[in-house]
């Protein structure tokens, strides 16, 4: 029997990512849980309109995605944790500029960076429509096929309501072997 637990957003874990930005004229980094998949060139990146970070993206336009790996994880916690407003964020990366508007972390094993085309504005929330524009991944997490290959890589996972970090596991199954194989039973 299923309990009703209220409205409850439970489509975690999602991968983690630190967001990077130009807020005037400085490199900022957030942490962000909240992402999304909305089609086959485009993300949404989802920021309390409290962040500092908000600022820089409307004004420049562009972001990058930077996904966290479990060396980066003490960093990319820590520009979770205090304010750009407060506190300068900008030398906890080494990064490279891209397109000369979009900061990407040199130690992230994939980046992504982003054009924001349209912003979602609820009442507490910017939701950032981002168009890829380059993904930069690190050749040792690479496949055969230049595909990015999650067995090698590992991403950390960011898990709600726990507020928890998780590591990724072992692969299960290959998508629609599975369903091949129901649809002969």
């Amino acid at each position: 029997m299923k309990k009703n637990i209220g409205s409850a957003l439970a489509l975690y874990p999602t991968p983690t990512v630190v967001v990077g930005s130009v807020v005037e004229e400085k490199v900022n980094w957030v942490l962000v849980g909240h992402i999304g998949i909305i089609g086959h060139d485009r993300i949404l990146i989802s920021l309390h309109k409290s962040h500092h970070s908000n600022k820089g993206i409307k004004q420049t336009g562009w972001l990058s995605v930077n996904v966290v790996n479990e060396e980066m994880l003490t960093k990319a916690d820590y520009v979770g944790c205090v304010s750009g407003a407060k506190t300068d964020k900008s030398d906890v990366f080494d990064y490279t500029m891209a397109n000369d508007k979009t900061p990407v972390i040199n130690e992230s094993p994939v980046s992504m960076v982003c054009e924001v085309v349209d912003n979602y504005e609820t009442e507490t929330f910017d939701n950032f429509i981002c168009r890829i524009e380059e993904t930069l991944a690190d050749e040792a997490i690479l496949n055969e096929k230049n595909k990015v290959d999650y067995d090698k890589f590992k991403p950390i996972l960011f898990e709600m309501p726990g507020y928890s970090y998780l590591k990724t596991g072992d692969v299960v199954a290959k998508c629609t072997k599975l369903g091949r194989e129901y649809n002969k039973q």
